[in-house]
């Protein structure tokens, strides 16, 4: 492994450390000095260094790195307008920790308002766009379609399976390994040059549990992109999209999976999930206030149908609304026990028949138009 190439795995290793922990984590600390001292190595040298980050390739200097070929956050780094790196001098270590910091901000990784504090007068860092003629005309949307990612989502899959595991034996929830599944599933959605929606595809009906709550939170997260409501909010909604049905690990296995009619009394169990779930988030180590809210609404109606009875006239939150929308549409494109999956066109004129009825009319509307402008864009994981 040649050195450009080995300090920049330790520097998207570093990326991905403040992305996931925040820049005071021990983790981070040993991540940003490895990152740190590989970049030194390089500088030994005593000449400036610098990447261009092109799709598909990596430049240093002006040689090509064949190692690098295809890499990842090449594509990350250029959808966030960050074509070019360079280091002119040595690097103070807390100049080195705050720009890993601005980048997980400027990438989607981390929420807080650091993306604000990068201008510190005179750095040996220097970064931005690579100026380039403008008579390519930038390709269309229907020349993005996507049928899968290089990502599997085992990782996350298995720390779902793992959280419910936990639940179920009585722990406090996992808060921190649930954040940490969000913002992965963010990275997957904008590991491409365009929006990805990362859904993965059931096999068995005992999974539901795991791959319905990721694919609502991606979904959540997507819709409330789509309606840009911000960093900070996006993300919210992924974790409660992520945990709206949390409640349902405490369901026994034999009726969650029943292929028939339920009965009156199993039908109470299961309409207890909203219930039981908003308690295990506000008894939850950090409380979790508005994913307890969306746990506790998302089965209730705009015309107060649904469960349980709402006794405020102003009906369900705007993000308990949104999340029911993102919710009956994965329920409908999965198979069940009872029935086959629908197609994505049926379960959306479904939803635009109900608008007004059971759906916040803006927000279905909203969700449609997404739906329909993104629906080249789904990456179907399988399981």
């Amino acid at each position: 492994m040649s050195d450009p190439v080995r300090f920049l795995a330790a520097f998207s290793q570093a990326l991905s450390t403040v992305g996931l922990y925040g820049n005071e984590h021990p983790a981070t600390v040993r991540a940003t000095q490895t990152a740190l001292e590989r970049l030194g190595e390089l500088q030994s040298s005593g000449s400036p260094l610098q990447f261009t980050f092109l799709s598909g390739e990596v430049l240093y200097g002006a040689e090509t790195v064949p190692e690098l070929e295809g890499w990842e956050w090449s594509s990350r780094l250029i959808k966030a307008g960050i074509d070019r790196i360079e280091f002119t001098d040595t690097v103070q270590p807390d100049h080195f920790a705050r720009f890993l910091m601005y980048l997980a901000v400027r990438l989607g990784m981390r929420t807080a308002s650091s993306i604000d504090l990068w201008q510190m007068g005179e750095s040996s860092i220097r970064f931005g766009q690579v100026t380039v003629g403008h008579d390519q005309a930038p390709p269309k949307e229907a020349q993005l379609p996507v049928a899968m990612l290089s990502y599997s989502l085992k990782e996350e899959r298995e720390t779902i399976d793992w959280l419910h595991q936990e639940i179920q034996g009585g722990a406090k929830l996992p808060i921190v390994e649930a954040d940490a599944v969000v913002r992965s599933l963010s990275l997957a959605m904008h590991a491409e040059q365009a929006m990805v929606l990362p859904l993965l595809q059931l096999k068995e009906f005992d999974q539901y549990t795991t791959t319905h709550s990721m694919n609502v939170s991606v979904l959540a997260m997507a819709l409330g992109e789509f309606l840009e409501l911000g960093g900070s909010t996006v993300r919210a909604l992924g974790i409660a999209g992520l945990l709206h049905d949390l409640g349902k690990v405490c369901i026994p296995r034999d009726i969650l999976i029943k292929p028939g009619k339920l009965t009156d009394s199993e039908r109470d169990v299961i309409r207890q999930h909203p219930v039981v779930g908003a308690r295990m988030l506000l008894v939850s180590p950090d409380p979790m206030d508005l994913a307890a809210v969306v746990a506790y609404e998302h089965h209730v109606m705009l015309d107060g149908g649904g469960y349980p009875a709402l006794h405020d006239a102003r009906g369900a939150q705007y993000a308990s609304r949104l999340v029911h929308v993102c919710d009956v549409y994965d329920a409908l494109r999965t198979n069940r026990p009872y029935r086959p999956a629908w197609e994505s066109e049926r379960a959306i004129a479904f939803i635009e028949g109900r608008a007004g009825i059971e759906f916040d009319p803006a927000i279905a509307r909203s969700f449609i138009a997404m739906m329909r402008k993104w629906d080249r864009r789904i990456a179907v994981v399988p399981f």
